[in-house]
């Protein structure tokens, strides 16, 4: 009993929360990226948090369901029907077998997470079910599912009926303003080129993917020549969030399967609360930045993390995980 993908949709994998603590093994942490919505899809069908779920990206799949269950959909905007009748995000749809899901193109964020009231089939390779796109091992051997694919379910059942509040939802737009605590090498930049990075309005590359987001100026005024960076540095460690400037300029943030050292200056890390929100950058969107001091940036954490615990208890979990960031 599965599902079985009659349109595979643009890129559609397995994710979890990823191999965390293999850094050092030159491992990268993968998983979804966006983790948050991962994890509300999971709350609404009271499963795991870290229960594997399909990421879907930009264009949707059509799924045929081949047994009973429950699904929620949590993360950015996409328009869908289920036997051909809408549906949205963030609530559960009880599904008989042969019910077909259509989901189209993404309206705003890049991402939905698809939950199921089940445990997808999928071995366990370094503590994650995760499909590592990049270095191709993970779930479905590594790769996104393709079209007539059938994934196996097991551990099968019925979840309660729940529907997120909609002052909980998030609302993804095509204007990011991210803030940022100071990296590493910060200091290092000539004072003209930081002013010129924070000013400065850019649009996300088509060339963006998992292991990195590119980022080139907006228009023709932002590309004013400034000063080539010229710093040497031994190759460093890289986080998912780590802001690197290359010589031409234009930032490089590093992404949930990006390579774990890297060699260009680091001139900010993505703080740790607003991290997610970079699995919603779709090509073209606008991103700008705000360095804010470590202080300010834990108390962002404290104030989304009280949220969080509101939103689960607005659902009725307030029993076994925490929903964290």
């Amino acid at each position: 009993m599965g599902i079985r993908f009659l349109r595979a949709g643009l890129q559609t994998s397995i994710q979890d929360l990823g191999r965390s603590g293999l850094m050092n093994f030159g491992i990268p942490w993968g998983g979804a990226a966006d983790s948050l919505s991962m994890k509300i899809a999971n709350l609404l069908l009271e499963n795991p948090l870290g229960n594997p779920t399909f990421e879907i990206s930009l264009l949707g799949p059509k799924i045929e369901f081949l047994c009973d269950l429950s699904i929620a959909i949590a993360g950015g905007q996409f328009s869908g029907s289920l036997n051909n009748d809408p549906i949205d995000n963030f609530r559960t749809y009880k599904i008989k077998s042969g019910d077909i899901l259509d989901i189209s193109q993404a309206a705003s964020g890049a991402r939905i997470y698809l939950a199921v009231s089940a445990q997808i089939d999928t071995p366990i390779i370094l503590g994650s079910s995760a499909t590592h796109i990049i270095s191709k091992f993970g779930a479905n051997n590594g790769k996104p599912i393709t079209s007539g694919e059938v994934i196996q379910l097991k551990e099968i059942r019925i979840a309660k009926e729940a529907v997120l509040d909609k002052k909980f939802h998030i609302n993804y737009s095509h204007n990011s303003h991210l803030r940022i605590v100071a990296g590493p090498e910060r200091d290092s930049f000539p004072r003209e080129f930081i002013e010129h990075f924070h000013q400065s309005i850019y649009q996300v590359s088509a060339q963006s993917n998992r292991m990195g987001i590119r980022l080139s100026p907006k228009s023709s005024t932002e590309l004013r020549k400034i000063e080539p960076v010229k710093i040497q540095l031994l190759s460093s460690g890289l986080y998912p969030g780590s802001i690197q400037i290359p010589p031409d300029g234009n930032p490089i943030i590093s992404f949930i399967e990006g390579q774990t050292i890297g060699g260009y200056p680091r001139i900010g890390h993505i703080i740790k609360s607003e991290l997610h929100r970079l699995g919603q950058l779709s090509p073209n969107d606008r991103v700008s930045f705000q360095e804010i001091s470590t202080e300010e940036a834990q108390k962002v954490l404290k104030k989304k993390q009280d949220l969080l615990i509101n939103l689960q208890e607005s659902l009725g979990r307030q029993q076994g995980e925490i929903l964290s960031i």
